[in-house]
């Protein structure tokens, strides 16, 4: 069921119809197939990069779309709904145009912006070790200056669309402290720079997700993006703006999966009446369009506050936690109202269960979002 939304322009509503239409005509006849084949989709982002859908919330004189970001997430809202795992790497490599695009100079944006922002190169997102998740500041990738280039040593994990994707921002240690952190854009054919074998996944299964190894890479002094030792700065901010990717993909997903419950509920019937008719049911169903609903309206509260400039970092966090949490247990539920069957591949809502789990998890755990929205009330 397409989403009765509320949306600022005509070219807002022209963009959620478009994406409407790639998700029916591109995205909908291949997921299942190339989700049970863990098979990448050749050919996705290009068809996302040439629609435009991949460079909304940026700047138009660098070939963004200027949009709202408001928009840009109910279109990867709309995404999650129709496939999970291309909206997740969807949201990263917005996730990683944004050091460029908010820290590079005149020069590293003219150079590499346009074609980030057109799809012609897809991003991402290389913070987190194999022992430093949450914890950003104990990172150990090293990058020591030399001359005119630095050279890199150490691993980086979990990165989704790793191996595949054509420019990593990296976090590495260029100094002691949680300074000492400096981000660089790093290109995939860097020497020495090799990628683990895929990540054995519970869901997002089209997308790869690796680890990344620098033994002794060589990477230029001009892919320093903003100054030495402003590398965590640089990732936390950027990591607001992807928890809201998040929140909205996990926002679709649960929509997915609240849809499918309710077809099935009216197709079901026991005892002489559709199943969602029985009143146990149907409140079920009620309490999964409600966790949906508070879901977007957190999410898009957020967006209009980084919108309007005001600071929405708490925000981001609570919208992050709502969201996932609700995408959890509405697909969950969603697996319950269809009985055994919804424990089958035959039908989708088990896929939409396993794929929000993971939100819950990255971008920050849901326990690190505590954190943050905990220390945001005492200070």
């Amino acid at each position: 069921m397409a989403v009765d939304r509320l949306l600022p322009t005509d070219e807002a509503r022209e963009l959620i119809q478009l994406t409407r239409d790639i998700a029916a005509k591109t995205l909908d006849p291949i997921v299942d197939d190339h989700e049970k084949r863990e098979q990448y989709p050749d050919g996705v982002f290009a068809t996302l990069g040439e629609a435009g859908l991949l460079s909304l919330p940026y700047p138009e004189e660098w070939g963004g779309g200027g949009q709202p970001y408001e928009v840009y997430l109910q279109v990867l809202e709309e995404l999650a709904a129709s496939w999970a795992a291309v909206a997740v790497a969807a949201s990263v490599h917005g996730l990683a145009c944004y050091p460029v695009s908010a820290f590079g100079t005149d020069e590293q944006k003219s150079r590499w912006l346009p074609d980030m922002l057109g799809g012609a190169t897809i991003g991402a997102y290389s913070l987190s070790e194999p022992q430093a998740g949450s914890d950003a500041a104990a990172l150990t990738c090293r990058a020591v200056a030399e001359g005119d280039h630095y050279v890199v040593d150490g691993a980086k994990a979990w990165i989704t669309h790793g191996g595949v994707a054509d420019f990593y921002n990296l976090f590495a240690r260029t100094g002691e402290g949680s300074k000492g952190i400096s981000c660089f854009l790093v290109d995939k054919d860097t020497p020495n720079l090799t990628f683990g074998k895929p990540e054995e996944k519970m869901g997002l299964h089209a997308i790869p997700t690796t680890s990344a190894h620098y033994d002794g890479a060589h990477v230029d002094a001009d892919r320093l993006i903003g100054a030495e030792g402003q590398g965590l700065q640089i990732a936390f901010s950027a990591l607001d703006s992807g928890r809201l990717g998040i929140a909205a993909v996990a926002v679709g997903i649960a929509q997915a999966a609240l849809d499918d419950a309710v077809a099935y509920a009216q197709e079901r019937s026991t005892f002489g009446r559709k199943i969602i008719d029985h009143q146990g049911l149907g409140f079920v169903l009620a309490d999964m369009a409600a966790a949906v609903d508070s879901a977007r309206a957190t999410y898009l509260d957020a967006a209009r506050r980084r919108d309007a400039g005001l600071p929405y970092s708490r925000n981001a966090s609570v919208a992050k936690l709502i969201a996932t949490d609700a995408a959890m247990k509405v697909t969950t539920d969603a697996v319950q109202v269809f009985g055994g069957y919804g424990y089958t591949r035959d039908f989708r809502v088990e896929r939409y269960m396993r794929d929000a789990k993971v939100t819950q998890i990255f971008e920050g755990t849901n326990q690190i979002q505590r954190l943050v929205i905990s220390r945001s009330l005492a200070g």
